[in-house]
């Protein structure tokens, strides 16, 4: 297999998390403006060009929760993404969009407004992100209480989804101090090997974020 990805990217992250957890081999296609025939081959493959993209003989598949969903059938490890049980598995669903939806996207929407010039930045749309993110922090605050992982005792889809979005949120807007469970599931995620390595992979490209990545984590 092939997964055209950055290292530095949170959804890539989110793909990244579930190969490593499983050890589930494959060959990682750079997507930099160095590596150019990567750029060229993920650009056929996907004319939106987001990434990642991950191709398994002719099968190529897209966009992140697809892609974990795709290995739990194809590519299946001793850690299950999704439970058998269907009503489980729509909770892991639905933690797994709440992580994109409310917590990747204001994050990137704060991130993003760093790159525009002066004159197009968006203060009332970041200060919206900001409030959307305070919300979403509340509602994991109380739904985390007394669980490990996300959806419960085992770590699923909904943790891969969780580990990227929290870390890079986390860093443009702090979770608050009396959001206790959900700073500690941030820790267990930061510890977990899997996401351990996601995380020194994109090491090296944090000069990059462009609001400035904190000394820490």
């Amino acid at each position: 297999m092939q997964l055209f990805a950055h290292p530095f990217s949170s959804y890539c992250q989110k793909v990244l998390v579930a190969l490593y957890e499983n050890a589930i081999p494959f060959e990682f296609r750079m997507l930099s403006p160095e590596h150019e025939q990567n750029m060229a081959e993920h650009a056929e493959l996907w004319p939106l060009k987001r990434m990642p993209v991950l191709v398994d003989g002719d099968r190529t598949v897209l966009e992140s929760s697809i892609i974990i969903e795709y290995l739990d059938i194809h590519h299946r490890g001793p850690v299950r993404w999704l439970p058998e049980s269907p009503d489980a598995a729509l909770d892991v669903r639905l933690l797994d969009r709440f992580f994109d939806q409310y917590v990747m996207t204001p994050m990137q929407r704060i991130v993003f407004d760093f790159i525009r010039p002066e004159e197009h930045r968006d203060a009332f749309g970041v200060a919206e992100a900001r409030k959307q993110l305070e919300t979403a922090y509340a509602w994991l605050e109380q739904t985390l209480a007394g669980r490990e992982w996300a959806a419960g005792s085992d770590f699923t889809l909904a943790d891969c989804a969780a580990a990227p979005s929290l870390f890079y949120a986390d860093w443009v807007h702090p979770i608050p101090a009396d959001c206790a469970n959900l700073r500690a599931y941030r820790s267990r995620l930061l510890a977990r090997p899997s996401f351990a390595r996601a995380v020194e992979d994109a090491r090296p490209y944090r000069g990059f974020f462009p609001p400035g990545a904190p000394d820490r984590d």
